[in-house]
């Protein structure tokens, strides 16, 4: 049942992906797969598979527990916390407090996730300001 309520669910999107490609403007001046034949193409791809796993769906599986949806649904949530507070806060702050929820979350002890937040923090931010050249900030604005 599982399988044809998700494919029923990917031709749903596909449609509606082919029907945004749809209300696409196409100028003149466009290549043969252009702005509309490649959406097309993709949708059209989307609901051939999914019809293939309507029409032969394997065996019911075994759903986690409610406790791992609602673990999934807490990290989630974290990651786009963790999405809205890069700017006002800087890298290092949110990276350390998203990283060490979610170290806490595989394994909950509570001073290694603090210190791997922290080590993933401080060290992702040298690899991507020094080494990668990237225009980040470290703190808010006004803290230094």
């Amino acid at each position: 049942m599982s399988d044809r309520l998700f494919g029923l669910v990917v031709i749903i999107v596909a449609a509606g992906y082919i029907f945004a490609a749809s209300l696409t403007e196409v100028s003149f001046l466009s290549d043969p797969v252009g702005s509309k034949t490649f959406p097309y193409l993709i949708g059209g791809v989307a609901i051939l598979a999914a019809l293939a796993v309507m029409l032969r769906p394997d065996a019911e599986p075994d759903w986690p527990s409610a406790g791992t949806f609602a673990r999934i649904a807490l990290a989630v949530a974290v990651l786009v916390a963790y999405a809205y507070m890069l700017r006002p806060f800087g890298f290092i702050i949110p990276t350390a407090l998203a990283a060490g929820m979610l170290s806490y979350q595989i394994r909950p002890r509570a001073i290694a996730a603090m210190l791997t937040g922290v080590g993933l923090s401080v060290g992702l931010f040298a690899i991507f300001k020094f080494a990668l050249g990237l225009g980040l900030v470290a703190f808010p604005k006004g803290w230094f």
